[in-house]
């Protein structure tokens, strides 16, 4: 999962931080959901960053699952303590420790998110620079046809 903060928003003040987290466009999950019991090892799993600009990277940093506060296991174990999941759920660990950009770098529209974790998948997304560019998600909302059809560039009739 790319889960995306908006700086300015969450620069102003850390406790606004649950706000820099919900606008459009802030998270991007990946069609190829790695199930956690289907992972090898999932307390060493590297974990890999690349933003490219303008066809060069721009920003490239690493991590691993080792270096959660919380194990992995844990991380589970407490998610379906007290909820059951009939059909699964996706649980969203946060960053990891030294893979956040420092404070200097910001997106920006046409760059391109990586994020790779090993033994589970790749994850690539163009960043977007305008609200409007979203605009059809909202207006598509309860018409999965319509979002079905801007994914593959067909027609949006409805």
């Amino acid at each position: 999962m790319d889960d995306v903060s908006s700086r300015s928003i969450e620069g102003e003040n850390p406790r606004y931080l649950p706000q820099a987290k919900i606008y459009a466009g802030s998270a991007a999950v990946s069609s190829g959901i790695a199930p956690f019991w289907e992972i090898e090892d999932a307390t060493a799993l590297k974990i890999a960053l690349e933003v490219r600009r303008d066809g060069a990277v721009a920003y490239d940093a690493t991590t691993t699952t080792a270096s959660f506060h919380r194990p992995p296991q844990g991380l589970v174990d407490h998610l379906w303590h007290s909820q059951p999941f009939p059909d699964g759920a996706v649980l969203s660990t946060g960053t990891g420790t030294g893979i956040v950009p420092g404070l200097d770098f910001t997106l920006r529209g046409g760059d391109v998110v990586e994020i790779t974790v090993d033994g589970v998948g790749k994850l690539s997304n163009p960043v977007r620079g305008e609200q409007a560019e979203l605009d059809w998600l909202v207006e598509a909302i309860d018409h999965p046809l319509t979002r079905r059809a801007h994914r593959t560039g067909a027609s949006r009739g409805r």
